[in-house]
């Protein structure tokens, strides 16, 4: 059974919750302050969070930090009663995977952090890991870059960069597209959850990102192209690229 963990201070809201997870399968953690949930994460890690914004002890955007610093791969889904755009932003960079403002729909978020852990993928072993075998791993090579998605490496001519896990999931996704024009919008959909995203800046600082780490020459990127009026376009070139599975 997979696990929630809800990081939430308000009691009656931490009964709507549970009752909203439960009745749909879920194993819930319940965690009042943010160094409890911290404290209950690294104990057990879950397949999912649901984070609150305002938190006693420490904040929920301190907390969110920690969380993808420990486990990046766990999705969040962040609940704030503040739509203020600087947040939204503040936060994806941060690493969550969605951003919903209360009041909500249960029924909404309920789709909200099924979508969430459905990117995050698989929360079980696969079946190599399963009979005893080494886990298969994602990569994708390209130049003298190598990524590797299930360990969350990226070495570029032997040596290892950092990525966020919001970059991660945009590389991912320009690797199963390559050489695909993709617009802002579908980024956003797509990666990080947002329809209806009020800004596109945030897609354009995560380029101008990997661009600094992965490009030869960042102002003039053979890899990740811009296509001016429609969006990016991953370019591996001649050289061998994969994401081998």
């Amino acid at each position: 059974m997979d696990t929630i963990l809800v990081v939430e201070d308000s009691r009656p809201m931490q009964r709507t919750l549970q009752r909203l997870f439960e009745a749909d399968g879920l194993r819930v953690q319940i965690a009042s302050d943010g160094i409890a949930g911290l404290e209950s994460f690294r104990k057990q890690t879950p397949n999912v969070v649901v984070l609150d914004l305002k938190l006693p002890r420490l904040p929920g955007k301190e907390v969110c930090r920690a969380f993808k610093a420990h486990a990046a791969g766990v999705p969040i889904v962040v609940l704030s009663a503040n739509c203020e755009v600087e947040d939204k932003v503040l936060l994806l960079e941060l690493g969550a995977d969605d951003y919903v403002t209360k009041p909500f729909s249960p029924r909404e978020l309920l789709a909200r952090v099924r979508r969430a852990m459905r990117r995050g993928g698989p929360a079980t072993p696969d079946a190599a890991t399963s009979a005893g075998g080494p886990p298969a791993h994602e990569l994708l090579t390209f130049g003298d870059t190598r990524i590797d998605f299930t360990s969350m490496v990226v070495t570029r001519a032997g040596k290892t960069l950092a990525f966020t896990a919001q970059e991660f999931k945009l590389l991912k996704y320009f690797a199963r597209c390559p050489a695909r024009v993709i617009s802002r919008q579908e980024l956003l959909n797509e990666v990080w959850g947002y329809e209806n995203y009020p800004t596109t800046r945030t897609v354009d600082n995560h380029i101008l990102r990997i661009r600094q780490k992965l490009e030869p020459d960042p102002a003039r990127p053979r890899y990740f192209l811009t296509m001016h009026g429609t969006g990016y376009k991953f370019t591996p070139g001649d050289g061998v690229a994969a994401l081998d599975m």
